[in-house]
């Protein structure tokens, strides 16, 4: 028998759906909740590399994000130049091994579906519009009270409810997310013919300024600047800050910026990061995912860090016949400093560039690729 039989994993994104997925693939009994009414993502696309490729392959649902999305395998670094000059293109390692794309770029709210409809088809019980009101436990179990008023008891609770975690505040922990001093204009729109691959534009009025295909006829493209308050823009006044900002970059941004013209489509998040120290358990209560680690999106790490820690911990609570601090000392061993490393790697890339500093990019950038090219 499995560590645990029934378990509530509270929020429906990457890493609770996995988890989902997982445990209940195997017969354990789980409930999946999340606060929002309907299935939604937060963001325009996602980027996911050959890491989180690897999970989603394990959860059997990597054909569907292939046929959502659009794979790719190089990055282009661009000049801010008046011609939008092409100064390179990398090949991208492939992180989940060499039978898999380097990276594929698909809508978050695709993903998100694809994710929630493979929790429920292999047995989850999914409800919607409800969350955590309190949870107290004891040594064999953790009774939780529901805003819908309901109750119920558990053998394990999985706070993947992200960065803004309430489950991460009812066990205790006052760890909270930081600034890191940019914020980003992101927009979703149609995929010209010569987007085939991020690209990224160094230099000009932002910090960068890229783009990623996310399927056939979409991509999502963005603008990096130092964090302020865009708080009281309104939709219009944030489409017309980010066409500003982009008027520097041209080549394929030429044909982007014509399509920026629906305010609805363009959104603004400041980068935070977060590393809640070990172990991410109180008791019978655990964190994972952005509610225990996250990270800016410079490295396009934080979806297949979630996956990672879906996995790592699916396969411990399977594996072993009890719920025990030496299952909670293996997951900490195979996570904490995997995820650390990711999260501290992200922040320092963007820090040189807030220092305008010229750091070890391709030290840095050799240090995480080896990291997350072996299995969690």
């Amino acid at each position: 028998m499995p560590a645990v039989s029934h378990v509530l994993v509270a929020g429906a994104g990457l890493a609770g759906t996995a988890t989902a997925t997982g445990l209940a693939a195997a017969g354990v009994a789980v409930d999946l909740i999340d606060v929002k009414p309907e299935i939604t993502a937060i963001g325009s696309g996602i980027t996911m590399q050959g890491n989180g490729l690897r999970e989603l392959r394990r959860l059997g649902v990597l054909d569907a994000v292939l046929a959502a999305g659009y794979p790719f395998d190089s990055l282009g670094l661009r000049a801010p130049d008046s011609a939008g000059t092409l100064l390179a293109e990398i090949p991208d390692a492939r992180t989940g091994g060499d039978d898999l794309p380097a990276t594929v770029g698909l809508p978050r709210p695709a993903l998100a579906s694809i994710m929630a409809d493979r929790a429920a088809a292999a047995g989850a019980k999914l409800r919607l519009g409800t969350s955590l009101s309190s949870l107290s436990q004891d040594g064999g179990g953790v009774d939780v009270m529901f805003r819908d008023g309901s109750a119920g008891r558990y053998d394990l609770v999985i706070g993947a409810d992200g960065i803004r975690s309430a489950t991460r505040r009812m066990i205790g922990v006052t760890d909270e997310p930081r600034p890191t001093g940019m914020g980003i204009f992101r927009a979703f729109g149609p995929r010209p013919a010569s987007v085939t691959r991020t690209d990224l534009y160094y230099g000009g009025p932002a910090y960068i300024a890229g783009y990623c295909p996310t399927g056939e006829n979409s991509l999502y493209a963005y603008v990096v600047e130092d964090a302020q308050d865009r708080s009281a823009l309104a939709p219009a006044g944030r489409l017309a800050a980010m066409r500003d900002l982009s008027e520097a970059y041209h080549g394929p941004w030429d044909e982007i910026r014509a399509t920026l013209t629906d305010p609805d489509t363009v959104s603004y998040t400041l980068f935070e990061a977060l590393v809640v120290p070990a172990p991410w358990n109180r008791g019978r209560v655990v964190l994972i995912g952005d509610a225990a680690h996250a990270c800016p999106p410079t490295l396009a790490q934080g979806g297949s860090q979630a996956l990672e820690d879906a996995a790592v911990l699916t396969e411990l609570l399977l594996s072993a016949t009890t719920l025990d601090d030496v299952l909670w000392a293996a997951f900490t061993a195979r996570r904490f400093e995997r995820a650390k490393t990711v999260v501290e790697a992200s922040c320092q890339l963007g820090q040189w560039q807030l220092d305008h500093e010229q750091g070890d990019l391709p030290g840095l950038m050799a240090t995480i690729t080896a990291l997350v090219s072996q299995p969690a």
